[in-house]
C-alpha cells in the first residue's frame, strides 16, 4: 500500500527542484538579455562618440538619430536624445577601462546610469559595480547605498582598521560607522527603542550591514553556570560561517563593553557554535567612541571584536569626501 503522505512529500520535493530549475534558467536568460542590451548601448555610444570627433556631429544630428529610431520602431522607449548622450557618456567613461566595462554588463542600465552620474572616480564606480553584482541591489537599494556614502565610509574604515583586519580577516565584515537613517526613532532614545526599531526594520538593517547576514534573534539567551545572559542581537554570517553578536550601547563607548562582548563570544563558541562553524565575532555598536580609548581597550584582547558608532542621519557628503581626499593625499606622499 502506498503512503499518500510520503508520496506527497516526495512530489513536493520534486516540484521544488523543478521550480529551482526554472528560476536558474530565468536568471541566466535575464543576465544574457541584459548583457546584450548593455552591449548595444555601448556600441551606439561608441558610434556617436567617434562621429562627433570625425564628422563634428552635434545635438541636431543626435535628435535626428533619435527621431529615426523611434519612427522605425514604433513605441520603442529608451532612445531619446538625452539617453543617446548617456550612451556616449557611458562609452567614453569606460572605453579605456576593460574591467569596468565588463562589470557594467552585469547590472541593469538604470543602475549603470546611477553609478555613472553619482560616482566621481573609477575606484568608486568599481566599488558600486562590484557591490551591486554581489548583493543584487535594486535601484532603490543602490541609490540608498550611494546616498549614505558607502564607498567613502568603507574606504576610511578599511584604512583605519587595516592592522586589526590584517590580524583577524573576519573583522573585515564590519565598518567603523553605520548609518541607520531608516530607523523611526528620535535622536534621544533608549537601547530598547534602538533594538526594537532595528528588528522592525531588519531588511534595511541587513542592507546596511551586508546581505550575508541572517537574523538569529534578539535578547538571545546564553546560560553560563546558573546565570542567564542576553545578547542584544545575534546574526549568522553566511560568507564567514560564523555567529555575529551585536551589543547596542546608548552613549559613549566604555572599556568594559569589550569585556562584555568577549564574554558573550566565549559563551557562543563553547555552547552554541557548531563544529563546522568558525569562531564567533562581535561588534559593539555605540553612539560615540573615542578611538584612543577603543585602541587601549582592545590592545590586549585576542577576541575577534570591533567597536563602531551609528548615526541616525545620512552623513555629510562634503566632510566624508574631504576625509577621503586627505587620506589619498597622505597615502601618495608616503609612496
Amino acid at each position: 500500500m502506498i503512503n499518500n503522505s510520503a508520496l506527497s512529500i516526495s512530489q513536493n520535493s520534486n516540484f521544488t527542484d523543478i521550480i529551482s530549475i526554472i528560476e536558474k534558467s530565468r536568471e541566466t536568460t535575464f543576465r544574457a538579455i541584459n548583457s546584450e542590451l548593455i552591449s548595444m548601448y555601448w556600441l551606439i555610444g561608441q558610434y556617436i562618440s567617434e562621429k562627433t570627433i570625425s564628422e563634428n556631429w552635434g545635438k541636431s544630428v543626435v535628435v535626428n538619430i533619435s527621431n529615426t529610431i523611434q519612427s522605425h520602431y514604433v513605441g520603442i522607449r529608451g532612445f531619446s536624445p538625452q539617453n543617446l548622450w548617456r550612451m556616449v557618456q557611458f562609452y567614453e567613461t569606460y572605453a579605456n577601462n576593460e574591467k569596468l566595462s565588463t562589470l557594467s554588463r552585469e547590472i541593469p542600465w538604470s543602475q549603470n546610469m546611477l553609478i555613472l552620474t553619482a560616482a566621481k572616480t573609477d575606484e568608486a564606480r568599481e566599488f558600486y559595480l562590484q557591490e551591486s553584482i554581489k548583493n543584487r541591489y535594486s535601484f532603490r537599494e543602490l541609490e540608498r547605498q550611494i546616498n549614505s556614502m558607502l564607498f567613502e565610509r568603507t574606504m576610511l574604515s578599511n584604512h583605519k582598521h587595516h592592522e586589526i583586519i590584517t590580524k583577524n580577516p573576519s573583522l573585515a565584515l564590519f565598518r567603523d560607522s553605520y548609518v541607520l537613517e531608516f530607523l523611526d526613532i528620535p535622536d534621544t532614545h533608549s537601547e530598547k527603542d534602538l533594538q526594537k526599531s532595528i528588528v522592525s526594520n531588519l531588511k534595511d538593517f541587513i542592507l546596511e550591514f551586508g546581505r550575508d547576514f541572517t537574523f538569529v534573534g534578539q535578547e538571545y539567551k546564553v546560560q553560563v553556570g546558573k546565570s542567564d545572559f542576553y545578547i542584544d542581537l545575534l546574526f549568522y554570517n553566511r560568507a564567514l560561517s560564523c555567529l555575529v553578536a551585536i551589543e547596542l550601547k546608548i552613549g559613549e563607548f566604555q572599556p568594559e563593553h569589550i569585556g562584555q562582548i568577549q564574554f558573550y563570544l566565549e559563551a557562543l563558541d563553547r555552547d552554541v557554535k557548531k563544529e563546522h562553524e568558525n569562531p564567533s565575532v562581535g561588534l559593539v555598536l555605540c553612539t560615540y567612541k573615542d578611538d584612543t580609548i577603543v585602541e587601549y581597550a582592545m590592545s590586549r584582547t585576542l577576541s575577534p571584536a570591533m567597536v563602531a558608532n551609528y548615526n541616525l542621519h545620512l552623513p555629510d557628503k562634503h566632510i566624508l569626501e574631504n576625509k577621503l581626499r586627505e587620506l589619498a593625499e597622505l597615502t601618495q606622499s608616503k609612496e
